[in-house]
Protein backbone atom coordinates (compact mmCIF):
# COMPACT_ATOMS: atom_id res chain seq x y z
CA UNK A 1 0.00 0.00 0.00
CA UNK A 2 1.49 3.32 -1.06
CA UNK A 3 1.75 6.00 1.63
CA UNK A 4 0.50 9.50 0.85
CA UNK A 5 2.95 12.35 1.68
CA UNK A 6 1.81 15.00 4.12
CA UNK A 7 2.31 18.62 3.07
CA UNK A 8 5.42 20.10 4.51
CA UNK A 9 4.66 22.51 7.40
CA UNK A 10 5.59 26.20 6.77
CA UNK A 11 7.06 28.00 9.69
CA UNK A 12 6.79 31.83 9.59
CA UNK A 13 9.27 34.16 11.09
CA UNK A 14 7.95 36.96 13.23
CA UNK A 15 8.94 39.44 10.57
CA UNK A 16 7.13 37.45 7.91
CA UNK A 17 3.89 37.24 9.81
CA UNK A 18 4.13 40.93 10.67
CA UNK A 19 4.64 41.80 7.05
CA UNK A 20 1.75 39.54 6.08
CA UNK A 21 -0.53 41.24 8.53
CA UNK A 22 0.70 44.61 7.33
CA UNK A 23 -0.04 43.65 3.75
CA UNK A 24 -3.50 42.43 4.61
CA UNK A 25 -4.31 45.64 6.50
CA UNK A 26 -2.99 47.80 3.70
CA UNK A 27 -4.90 45.82 1.08
CA UNK A 28 -8.15 45.47 2.97
CA UNK A 29 -8.29 48.80 4.80
CA UNK A 30 -5.58 51.11 3.47
CA UNK A 31 -6.36 54.81 3.92
CA UNK A 32 -9.23 55.55 6.25
CA UNK A 33 -11.04 58.30 8.12
CA UNK A 34 -11.02 57.49 11.81
CA UNK A 35 -12.87 59.16 14.67
CA UNK A 36 -11.71 59.03 18.29
CA UNK A 37 -10.56 60.81 21.41
CA UNK A 38 -6.88 61.71 21.86
CA UNK A 39 -5.09 60.25 24.88
CA UNK A 40 -1.45 59.69 25.91
CA UNK A 41 -0.38 62.59 23.69
CA UNK A 42 3.37 63.18 23.40
CA UNK A 43 5.33 65.62 21.22
CA UNK A 44 8.83 64.25 20.56
CA UNK A 45 11.90 66.49 20.20
CA UNK A 46 12.01 65.38 16.57
CA UNK A 47 8.74 67.16 15.96
CA UNK A 48 6.72 63.94 15.59
CA UNK A 49 3.45 63.50 17.54
CA UNK A 50 2.55 60.21 19.18
CA UNK A 51 -0.81 59.49 20.75
CA UNK A 52 -3.65 57.02 20.88
CA UNK A 53 -7.22 57.26 19.64
CA UNK A 54 -9.91 55.63 21.68
CA UNK A 55 -13.64 55.24 21.97
CA UNK A 56 -15.73 53.49 24.58
CA UNK A 57 -14.61 50.00 23.49
CA UNK A 58 -11.21 50.11 21.84
CA UNK A 59 -7.91 51.95 21.35
CA UNK A 60 -5.48 52.35 18.47
CA UNK A 61 -2.04 53.92 18.47
CA UNK A 62 -1.36 56.85 16.15
CA UNK A 63 1.61 58.78 14.85
CA UNK A 64 1.68 62.09 13.05
CA UNK A 65 5.08 62.92 11.67
CA UNK A 66 6.60 66.40 11.59
CA UNK A 67 6.04 66.94 7.87
CA UNK A 68 2.30 66.43 8.40
CA UNK A 69 1.85 68.49 11.58
CA UNK A 70 4.10 71.48 10.88
CA UNK A 71 1.19 73.59 9.58
CA UNK A 72 -1.29 72.46 12.21
CA UNK A 73 -3.17 75.52 13.49
CA UNK A 74 -4.53 74.12 16.73
CA UNK A 75 -2.93 72.28 19.62
CA UNK A 76 -3.39 68.54 20.11
CA UNK A 77 -4.10 67.55 23.69
CA UNK A 78 -5.61 64.74 25.69
CA UNK A 79 -9.40 64.63 25.66
CA UNK A 80 -9.75 66.36 22.28
CA UNK A 81 -12.16 64.55 19.98
CA UNK A 82 -10.86 64.48 16.43
CA UNK A 83 -11.37 63.02 12.97
CA UNK A 84 -8.15 61.72 11.37
CA UNK A 85 -7.22 60.69 7.86
CA UNK A 86 -4.35 58.29 7.37
CA UNK A 87 -3.31 54.78 6.57
CA UNK A 88 -3.20 51.71 8.76
CA UNK A 89 0.31 50.42 9.36
CA UNK A 90 2.03 47.78 11.45
CA UNK A 91 5.16 48.72 13.35
CA UNK A 92 7.46 45.69 13.13
CA UNK A 93 9.66 46.14 16.23
CA UNK A 94 6.63 46.10 18.54
CA UNK A 95 4.16 44.23 16.37
CA UNK A 96 1.56 46.93 16.97
CA UNK A 97 -0.78 48.20 14.35
CA UNK A 98 -1.45 51.91 14.23
CA UNK A 99 -2.62 54.71 12.00
CA UNK A 100 -0.19 57.10 10.36
CA UNK A 101 -2.11 60.38 10.45
CA UNK A 102 -1.83 62.69 7.46
CA UNK A 103 -4.63 65.10 8.32
CA UNK A 104 -6.52 65.83 11.50
CA UNK A 105 -9.48 68.03 12.35
CA UNK A 106 -11.29 68.64 15.64
CA UNK A 107 -14.73 67.09 15.71
CA UNK A 108 -17.60 69.57 15.76
CA UNK A 109 -15.45 72.71 15.30
CA UNK A 110 -13.04 73.84 12.62
CA UNK A 111 -9.33 73.49 13.26
CA UNK A 112 -8.74 77.17 12.70
CA UNK A 113 -11.46 78.14 15.15
CA UNK A 114 -10.11 75.71 17.72
CA UNK A 115 -6.61 77.14 17.26
CA UNK A 116 -8.06 80.62 17.79
CA UNK A 117 -9.84 79.60 20.99
CA UNK A 118 -6.80 77.77 22.35
CA UNK A 119 -4.42 80.68 21.73
CA UNK A 120 -6.99 83.19 23.00
CA UNK A 121 -7.26 81.25 26.26
CA UNK A 122 -3.48 81.01 26.62
CA UNK A 123 -2.80 84.69 25.96
CA UNK A 124 -5.74 85.73 28.11
CA UNK A 125 -4.31 83.81 31.05
CA UNK A 126 -1.00 85.63 30.53
CA UNK A 127 -2.77 89.00 30.72
CA UNK A 128 -2.34 90.14 27.11
CA UNK A 129 -5.98 91.27 26.98
CA UNK A 130 -6.08 92.83 30.47
CA UNK A 131 -7.93 96.18 30.38
CA UNK A 132 -5.53 97.58 33.00
CA UNK A 133 -2.71 97.28 30.46
CA UNK A 134 -4.50 99.35 27.82
CA UNK A 135 -2.74 102.64 27.05
CA UNK A 136 -4.78 105.82 26.48
CA UNK A 137 -4.60 107.48 23.10
CA UNK A 138 -2.81 110.85 22.99
CA UNK A 139 -5.00 113.93 23.14
CA UNK A 140 -3.77 114.78 19.67
CA UNK A 141 -1.72 112.51 17.41
CA UNK A 142 0.56 114.63 15.24
CA UNK A 143 2.29 111.60 13.70
CA UNK A 144 0.65 108.23 12.97
CA UNK A 145 2.36 105.01 11.95
CA UNK A 146 0.26 102.67 9.79
CA UNK A 147 1.07 98.96 9.51
CA UNK A 148 -0.74 97.60 6.47
CA UNK A 149 -0.30 96.76 2.80
CA UNK A 150 0.56 99.80 0.73
CA UNK A 151 -1.48 98.27 -2.11
CA UNK A 152 -4.67 97.61 -0.16
CA UNK A 153 -7.86 99.61 0.14
CA UNK A 154 -7.33 100.03 3.90
CA UNK A 155 -4.42 102.45 3.55
CA UNK A 156 -6.25 104.46 0.89
CA UNK A 157 -9.28 104.86 3.15
CA UNK A 158 -7.14 105.97 6.09
CA UNK A 159 -5.07 108.43 4.03
CA UNK A 160 -8.15 109.94 2.41
CA UNK A 161 -9.92 110.57 5.73
CA UNK A 162 -6.83 111.98 7.46
CA UNK A 163 -5.99 114.21 4.50
CA UNK A 164 -9.48 115.69 4.57
CA UNK A 165 -10.13 115.80 8.33
CA UNK A 166 -6.66 116.15 9.84
CA UNK A 167 -4.14 117.39 7.25
CA UNK A 168 -1.80 118.44 10.05
CA UNK A 169 -1.07 114.80 10.92
CA UNK A 170 2.16 113.29 9.59
CA UNK A 171 1.74 109.73 8.31
CA UNK A 172 4.32 106.96 8.16
CA UNK A 173 3.21 103.86 6.23
CA UNK A 174 5.08 100.67 6.99
CA UNK A 175 4.02 98.36 4.20
CA UNK A 176 3.69 94.66 5.04
CA UNK A 177 1.97 91.59 3.71
CA UNK A 178 -1.35 91.17 5.48
CA UNK A 179 -1.99 87.53 4.66
CA UNK A 180 0.04 84.50 3.85
CA UNK A 181 2.75 82.46 5.52
CA UNK A 182 5.19 85.29 6.35
CA UNK A 183 2.67 88.06 6.99
CA UNK A 184 2.55 87.72 10.78
CA UNK A 185 6.32 88.08 11.12
CA UNK A 186 6.33 91.21 8.95
CA UNK A 187 3.46 92.77 10.93
CA UNK A 188 5.19 92.13 14.27
CA UNK A 189 8.50 93.50 12.93
CA UNK A 190 6.77 96.64 11.60
CA UNK A 191 5.22 97.36 15.01
CA UNK A 192 8.63 97.05 16.68
CA UNK A 193 10.26 99.28 14.04
CA UNK A 194 7.70 102.07 14.52
CA UNK A 195 8.33 101.94 18.27
CA UNK A 196 12.07 102.25 17.62
CA UNK A 197 11.50 105.01 15.05
CA UNK A 198 10.45 107.28 17.91
CA UNK A 199 8.55 109.86 15.85
CA UNK A 200 5.04 108.42 15.92
CA UNK A 201 2.39 109.13 18.53
CA UNK A 202 0.34 106.01 17.85
CA UNK A 203 0.14 102.99 15.52
CA UNK A 204 -2.74 101.73 13.39
CA UNK A 205 -2.57 98.01 12.50
CA UNK A 206 -4.98 97.50 9.65
CA UNK A 207 -6.28 95.59 6.68
CA UNK A 208 -9.60 95.36 4.89
CA UNK A 209 -12.19 92.67 5.31
CA UNK A 210 -11.79 89.08 4.27
CA UNK A 211 -12.42 85.49 5.23
CA UNK A 212 -11.16 84.01 8.47
CA UNK A 213 -8.29 82.47 6.50
CA UNK A 214 -7.41 85.88 5.02
CA UNK A 215 -7.33 87.46 8.49
CA UNK A 216 -5.44 84.63 10.14
CA UNK A 217 -2.12 86.51 10.27
CA UNK A 218 -3.71 88.85 12.82
CA UNK A 219 -4.52 85.85 15.02
CA UNK A 220 -0.91 84.75 15.27
CA UNK A 221 0.76 84.85 18.68
CA UNK A 222 3.73 86.88 17.42
CA UNK A 223 1.45 89.72 16.31
CA UNK A 224 -0.58 89.76 19.54
CA UNK A 225 2.61 89.91 21.61
CA UNK A 226 4.09 92.69 19.46
CA UNK A 227 0.95 94.78 20.01
CA UNK A 228 0.96 94.05 23.74
CA UNK A 229 4.64 95.00 24.07
CA UNK A 230 4.29 98.20 22.04
CA UNK A 231 5.21 101.35 23.98
CA UNK A 232 3.01 103.35 21.61
CA UNK A 233 -0.79 103.05 21.75
CA UNK A 234 -2.11 100.69 19.08
CA UNK A 235 -5.43 100.87 17.23
CA UNK A 236 -6.43 97.58 15.61
CA UNK A 237 -8.64 97.96 12.53
CA UNK A 238 -8.74 94.48 11.00
CA UNK A 239 -11.65 93.25 8.93
CA UNK A 240 -15.23 94.04 9.81
CA UNK A 241 -17.41 93.82 12.87
CA UNK A 242 -17.99 90.08 12.59
CA UNK A 243 -14.25 89.36 12.51
CA UNK A 244 -12.71 89.67 15.98
CA UNK A 245 -9.01 88.85 15.92
CA UNK A 246 -6.44 88.40 18.67
CA UNK A 247 -4.89 91.64 17.42
CA UNK A 248 -8.17 93.37 18.26
CA UNK A 249 -8.17 91.93 21.77
CA UNK A 250 -4.51 92.84 22.43
CA UNK A 251 -4.77 96.39 21.03
CA UNK A 252 -5.46 99.42 23.19
CA UNK A 253 -8.49 100.21 21.01
CA UNK A 254 -10.03 98.19 18.22
CA UNK A 255 -12.53 99.30 15.59
CA UNK A 256 -14.42 97.51 12.86
CA UNK A 257 -12.86 99.19 9.80
CA UNK A 258 -9.75 101.14 8.80
CA UNK A 259 -11.97 104.18 8.18
CA UNK A 260 -13.12 104.07 11.82
CA UNK A 261 -9.49 104.19 13.00
CA UNK A 262 -8.85 107.33 10.94
CA UNK A 263 -12.09 108.92 12.20
CA UNK A 264 -10.94 108.45 15.80
CA UNK A 265 -7.92 110.67 15.09
CA UNK A 266 -10.03 113.25 13.25
CA UNK A 267 -12.64 113.31 16.02
CA UNK A 268 -9.98 113.77 18.71
CA UNK A 269 -8.45 116.61 16.69
CA UNK A 270 -11.85 118.30 16.34
CA UNK A 271 -12.56 117.79 20.05
CA UNK A 272 -9.21 119.37 20.92
CA UNK A 273 -9.88 122.35 18.63
CA UNK A 274 -13.33 122.77 20.19
CA UNK A 275 -11.87 122.64 23.67
CA UNK A 276 -9.17 125.16 22.73
CA UNK A 277 -11.83 127.46 21.27
CA UNK A 278 -13.77 127.25 24.53
CA UNK A 279 -10.66 128.00 26.53
CA UNK A 280 -9.83 130.89 24.23
CA UNK A 281 -13.32 132.31 24.75
CA UNK A 282 -12.91 132.04 28.50
CA UNK A 283 -9.47 133.62 28.25
CA UNK A 284 -10.80 136.51 26.14
CA UNK A 285 -13.61 137.08 28.63
CA UNK A 286 -11.19 137.01 31.56
CA UNK A 287 -8.79 139.42 29.82
CA UNK A 288 -11.59 141.82 28.89
CA UNK A 289 -12.98 141.65 32.43
CA UNK A 290 -9.55 142.32 33.91
CA UNK A 291 -8.94 145.21 31.49
CA UNK A 292 -12.35 146.68 32.38
CA UNK A 293 -11.56 146.51 36.08
CA UNK A 294 -8.15 148.13 35.50
CA UNK A 295 -9.76 150.84 33.37
CA UNK A 296 -12.28 151.63 36.12
CA UNK A 297 -9.52 151.76 38.71
CA UNK A 298 -7.47 154.05 36.46
CA UNK A 299 -10.43 156.40 36.04
CA UNK A 300 -10.93 156.44 39.79
CA UNK A 301 -7.25 157.14 40.37
CA UNK A 302 -7.32 159.87 37.72
CA UNK A 303 -10.13 161.58 39.57
CA UNK A 304 -8.20 161.27 42.80
CA UNK A 305 -5.02 162.68 41.30
CA UNK A 306 -4.84 166.50 40.82
CA UNK A 307 -2.38 168.90 39.21
CA UNK A 308 0.48 170.30 41.37
CA UNK A 309 -1.16 173.76 41.37
CA UNK A 310 -4.46 172.29 42.57
CA UNK A 311 -2.70 170.25 45.21
CA UNK A 312 -0.73 173.43 46.32
CA UNK A 313 -3.95 175.41 46.61
CA UNK A 314 -5.50 172.54 48.51
CA UNK A 315 -2.52 172.48 50.90
CA UNK A 316 -2.67 176.29 51.28
CA UNK A 317 -6.35 176.06 52.13
CA UNK A 318 -5.56 173.36 54.64
CA UNK A 319 -2.78 175.56 56.09
CA UNK A 320 -5.20 178.48 56.39
CA UNK A 321 -7.70 176.26 58.15
CA UNK A 322 -5.04 174.98 60.51
CA UNK A 323 -3.76 178.56 61.16
CA UNK A 324 -7.30 179.78 61.85
CA UNK A 325 -7.87 176.88 64.17
CA UNK A 326 -4.58 177.55 65.94
CA UNK A 327 -5.45 181.23 66.48
CA UNK A 328 -8.84 180.34 67.81
CA UNK A 329 -7.36 177.75 70.12
CA UNK A 330 -4.71 180.17 71.34
CA UNK A 331 -7.29 182.92 72.07
CA UNK A 332 -9.47 180.42 73.82
CA UNK A 333 -6.48 179.19 75.82
CA UNK A 334 -5.48 182.75 76.78
CA UNK A 335 -9.01 183.60 77.86
CA UNK A 336 -9.12 180.50 80.02
CA UNK A 337 -5.69 181.38 81.42
CA UNK A 338 -6.82 184.94 82.10
CA UNK A 339 -9.91 183.78 83.90
CA UNK A 340 -7.91 181.30 85.91
CA UNK A 341 -5.20 183.86 86.79
CA UNK A 342 -7.88 186.38 87.84
CA UNK A 343 -9.39 183.79 90.11
CA UNK A 344 -5.98 182.99 91.54
CA UNK A 345 -5.24 186.71 92.04
CA UNK A 346 -8.50 187.09 93.89
CA UNK A 347 -7.68 184.15 96.04
CA UNK A 348 -4.17 185.48 96.66
CA UNK A 349 -5.56 188.93 97.42
CA UNK A 350 -7.87 187.45 99.98
CA UNK A 351 -4.95 185.73 101.58
CA UNK A 352 -2.59 188.79 101.35
CA UNK A 353 -1.53 190.50 104.66
CA UNK A 354 -2.34 193.87 103.06
CA UNK A 355 -5.93 192.79 102.67
CA UNK A 356 -5.95 191.83 106.34
CA UNK A 357 -4.43 195.24 107.28
CA UNK A 358 -7.22 197.02 105.43
CA UNK A 359 -9.65 195.47 107.81
CA UNK A 360 -7.95 197.33 110.86
CA UNK A 361 -5.17 194.89 111.61
CA UNK A 362 -1.44 195.73 111.87
CA UNK A 363 1.81 193.89 111.48
CA UNK A 364 4.69 194.28 113.91
CA UNK A 365 8.29 193.17 113.43
CA UNK A 366 11.41 193.32 115.52
CA UNK A 367 13.92 195.93 114.45
CA UNK A 368 16.46 195.56 113.04
CA UNK A 369 16.04 191.80 112.71
CA UNK A 370 12.86 192.16 110.65
CA UNK A 371 11.31 189.13 112.35
CA UNK A 372 7.54 189.27 112.26
CA UNK A 373 6.14 188.99 115.75
CA UNK A 374 3.72 186.27 116.48
CA UNK A 375 4.16 185.87 120.20
CA UNK A 376 5.16 188.30 123.03
CA UNK A 377 7.81 185.86 124.02
CA UNK A 378 9.79 187.14 121.06
CA UNK A 379 10.24 190.63 122.54
CA UNK A 380 11.31 192.25 125.78
CA UNK A 381 11.24 195.65 127.30
CA UNK A 382 13.36 198.14 125.45
CA UNK A 383 13.13 196.41 122.03
CA UNK A 384 12.38 198.59 119.03
CA UNK A 385 9.49 197.56 116.90
CA UNK A 386 8.22 198.56 113.47
CA UNK A 387 4.46 198.44 113.05
CA UNK A 388 2.87 198.38 109.57
CA UNK A 389 -0.68 199.68 109.21
CA UNK A 390 -3.02 199.62 106.22
CA UNK A 391 -1.71 203.00 105.36
CA UNK A 392 1.78 203.82 106.62
CA UNK A 393 3.98 202.51 109.45
CA UNK A 394 5.61 203.71 112.61
CA UNK A 395 8.32 202.64 115.10
CA UNK A 396 7.92 202.25 118.83
CA UNK A 397 9.84 201.27 121.88
CA UNK A 398 8.58 198.44 124.09
CA UNK A 399 7.94 199.74 127.53
CA UNK A 400 6.18 196.73 129.01
CA UNK A 401 5.35 193.18 127.96
CA UNK A 402 2.11 191.58 129.03
CA UNK A 403 1.90 187.85 129.09
CA UNK A 404 -1.64 187.81 130.38
CA UNK A 405 -3.98 188.44 127.48
CA UNK A 406 -6.58 189.92 129.74
CA UNK A 407 -4.28 192.88 130.50
CA UNK A 408 -4.27 193.85 126.87
CA UNK A 409 -7.82 195.17 126.94
CA UNK A 410 -8.03 198.97 126.61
Amino acid sequence: MQKTSRPEKHIYTVFEITQAIKGLLEDKIGEVWLEGEISNFKAATSGHFYFSLKDQSALIWAAMFAYANKNLKFKLEDGLKVICFGKIDVYGPSGQYKIIVERIEPKGIGGQQLAFEQLKKKLGQEGLFNPDHKKPLPLMAFSVGIVTSSKGAAVRDILQILKKGAPCVDIVVRSVRVQGEHASGEIAAAIEELNSFGKSDLIIVSRGGGSSEDLWSFNEEIVARAIYNSRLPVISAVGHQINITLSDLAADIFVETPSSAAKIIVDRKNALISELAGLRHKLDFSINDALGNLKNRLIALTHMLKSPADRLLEKQQLLDELSSGLNYNMRHFLELAKERSGSLIQRLGALSPLSILSRGYSLSMLVPQGVILKDVSQIKKGDQLKTVLHKGAFTSLVQEVFTDERKTDV
